[in-house]
């Protein structure tokens, strides 16, 4: 058999089709049309002999043979890659260029306040910033195209290594005239599923607000971000849990302080375990806790590093 017929970007695409489960996904992650992302993972699948994927009409199914190709695939990216950071400046931190992305959640309202701070400690770093949900993040640090992420715990994949940055608490947010006759936390715990608001499927944030609920049902209502969520609560549409960091002065919002030890997210900075740079990730996550820890609404986090 000739490698002639194969190249690290045909095993880019299969990757990305595997971890999205849509080729119209992986064309637009790859940055290429569809139909292009389509042939060349034919012509994969000619030179390997045996089909990668099986295609239905509303999804798309690993083979067994395919499973052992992709998982080998992941292997010779992440080599590859090595060699990719062999080549950057080595006189630099990360090679120059640090490609981070955050949970949608956090990014927004975390970059502004820590990047004017990164560049004295940094001034040679290049930063590539995005966000996304956790799901996708982690798809994207697994084959490479994301340096490291900034998410929510847990992580317990194995694939990943990472360190604590911070410890971020939540607030009530509800409508100025919801009068609160006892404490937030009692206020949450007792809302009609019709009352509470809830981010959509995917945000990791949602599943750490439903755990504060004693009532949880098809009622519960949902928006699309945390901004759009205040627009909905400021138009007296019912309460939420945000975020201290996104719970910016809004005109018919009043935010009410929770009990930070049951209301909380712990906030981590995670890499890729074969990624030969640990030691520059674990100064650049130092670097963000000292950051991190001067911003007031935050609370030094107590997790270790794993």
């Amino acid at each position: 058999m000739s490698l002639s017929g194969l190249s690290l970007r045909d095993l880019e695409y299969v990757v990305a089709v595997a971890d999205r489960a849509s080729f119209v996904q992986a064309a637009a992650h790859c940055h290429v049309s569809q139909p292009s992302l389509s042939i060349q993972i034919r012509k994969l699948e000619r030179w390997l002999g045996a089909p990668i994927f099986e295609r239905t009409s509303r999804r798309v199914l690993i083979t067994e043979s395919g499973r052992r190709f992709i998982d080998q695939a992941r292997r010779v990216l992440s080599e590859a890659r090595l060699l990719e950071q062999l080549t950057r400046a080595a006189d630099k931190p990360f090679g120059g260029t640090l490609r981070l992305s955050a949970i949608a959640t956090l990014g927004p309202y975390l970059f502004p306040k820590v990047l004017a701070h990164l560049k004295p400690a940094y001034p040679e770093l290049g930063l590539v910033l995005g966000e996304g949900l956790t799901d996708t993040l982690l798809a994207s640090l697994r084959e490479g195209s994301l340096d490291a992420v900034i998410l929510s715990q847990p992580l317990a994949d194995p694939a990943f290594r990472w360190s604590p940055l911070f410890q971020e608490p939540f607030v009530l947010a509800c409508p100025l005239n919801r009068k609160i006759s006892h404490s937030a936390e009692e206020l949450w715990k007792s809302l009609a599923a019709q009352e509470r608001l809830l981010l959509g499927e995917g945000h990791c944030l949602r599943n750490q607000t439903l755990a504060g609920c004693s009532d949880v049902g098809n009622a519960d209502r949902h928006g699309t971000s945390l901004e759009t969520l205040k627009y909905m609560v400021a138009a007296g549409e019912g309460c939420t849990l945000i975020p201290a960091l996104a719970a910016t002065k809004t005109s018919g919002i009043r935010y009410s302080d929770l009990p930070k030890t049951d209301f909380c997210r712990d906030i981590i900075l995670a890499w890729r375990r074969s990624d030969a740079r640990t030691g520059e990730f674990e100064g650049f996550a130092r670097t963000l806790r000292k950051i991190t820890g001067a911003v007031p609404v935050l609370v030094a986090s107590k997790l270790d590093a794993h």
